[in-house]
């Protein structure tokens, strides 16, 4: 997830840094002020989240956060206000106008692993089905162990080209993600379809997120036809 820091103090900003840091694997981004994160959005930065300090020259949090609730793109852009100030109301304007969360300082880790516990939600883990075995997918398939080396060398083949290949997030990028997803489905490879499936139904994955599945479906096929081979 891509994370914006925006603070005109420079200790406080890394120090929220470190702590965003401390709360999982992000893309950290700063700003060193309302106005320069507001550039930032307008040129297209579309962050997961946005921690930002209350009161800062040029763009005070508040007319930053009335900015990006008044945009349409990014009006549901989850958005924490930061501050000394912990005063009922200046925490009640904060939440008349939207903000998704307050942290006052001096802010702790738990204080932020709690935004983003609040804000993302851990959603309760599927019971994923097991990967088959080669002799069961060759069962079911009703082939040898030859002829299904040889599908996953095709599939395997395929990967590559797709990690090879800039990801892109249109309709054909997606079609075939679908067609890899399917191929690993086929081939009882159901956590690589699963990881696959999450990204080809994502509206815009990072090109990261879409190589990483590509990697897993890559390493699930090398495993399965290294299985085979013993077979």
């Amino acid at each position: 997830m891509k994370v914006l820091v925006v603070d005109d103090d420079i200790v406080a900003r890394m120090m929220l840094m470190h702590l965003v840091d401390s709360c999982g694997s992000h893309a950290i981004l700063e700003a060193e002020d309302g106005a320069d994160a507001w550039r930032q959005l307008e040129a297209g930065l579309r962050p997961g989240i946005v921690f930002c300090d209350l009161r800062m020259p040029h763009l005070s949090g508040l007319e930053l956060l009335q900015r990006v609730r008044a945009d349409a793109r990014m009006a549901t852009l989850p958005f924490v206000l930061v501050s000394a100030a912990s005063d009922a109301v200046t925490q009640g304007e904060a939440a008349a106008l939207g903000a998704s969360g307050y942290i006052v300082k001096p802010f702790r880790q738990d204080d932020v692993r709690a935004q983003f516990e609040r804000l993302f939600p851990a959603a309760p883990a599927a019971e994923e089905t097991p990967d088959e075995a080669p002799h069961e997918v060759a069962r079911r398939l009703g082939i040898d162990h030859a002829r299904l080396r040889l599908y996953l060398d095709g599939l395997a083949r395929q990967l590559q080209v797709a990690m090879r290949e800039p990801p892109a997030n249109d309709e054909g990028a997606q079609a075939r993600l679908n067609r890899l997803r399917e191929g690993c489905k086929t081939l009882g490879l159901y956590a690589a379809a699963t990881a696959l499936a999450r990204v080809a139904e994502a509206r815009s994955p990072e090109p990261d997120q879409v190589l990483a599945a590509l990697g897993v479906a890559s390493a699930a096929v090398a495993r399965q036809a290294e299985r085979a081979a013993c077979g």
